[in-house]
């Protein structure tokens, strides 16, 4: 007897694409995908920002975060179509008319990168949390970003570029 198990994949079950319809770093895009499309898969594959990154995919790591309605949320847990009708920020709607967003310039002078996976991830998620915490200490600062796993800095110039920031006049984010 026989133990095999048919296994059906979503092309024999012919689920229909659906549309999905948000707002990206300011602009209003529309995309058809399958219904379990991740959001992150969806901005990466169908509009080409390739700044969000997967790492885990399974919500921890952080590097997949993007704000979502202001909130930095985690685009590897999100099927695209829960962000339809939705303000979406990424990494690429940070900086105006060339220049960077603050976190990103200062990032910069404080060395709070090395090899840039987190990166996209690290600056969303301190920009989420100054939006709601404007004069934190560096312990407030250490656990915010630990949402975020970066394996290459120790962390030092992510809290000392969070913390430079928080010092300075708040910035709007591209709506």
């Amino acid at each position: 007897m026989s133990d095999s198990t048919h296994q059906v994949s979503a092309d024999q079950l012919d689920i229909p694409d659906v549309d999905v319809a948000l707002t990206v770093n300011g602009k209003a895009v529309r995309g058809r995908c399958e219904p379990r499309k991740l959001l992150v898969d969806f901005l990466r594959e169908d509009l080409g920002l390739t700044g969000t990154h997967a790492g885990c995919e399974h919500g921890i790591c952080g590097a997949c975060t993007v704000l979502i309605d202001g909130r930095a949320s985690r685009t590897c847990t999100t099927l695209a179509v829960q962000a339809a009708g939705t303000q979406i920020v990424t990494i690429e709607g940070l900086a105006r008319d060339g220049v960077m967003h603050p976190m990103q310039q200062a990032f910069h002078e404080h060395h709070a990168l090395q090899c840039g996976f987190c990166t996209p991830g690290m600056l969303i998620t301190a920009i989420d949390f100054l939006n709601s915490h404007r004069n934190p200490d560096e312990t407030e600062v250490r656990e915010a970003m630990s949402a975020v796993i970066c394996r290459c800095t120790g962390y030092q110039g992510i809290v000392n570029a969070v913390l430079a920031v928080s010092r300075q006049p708040p910035t709007a984010l591209p709506e």
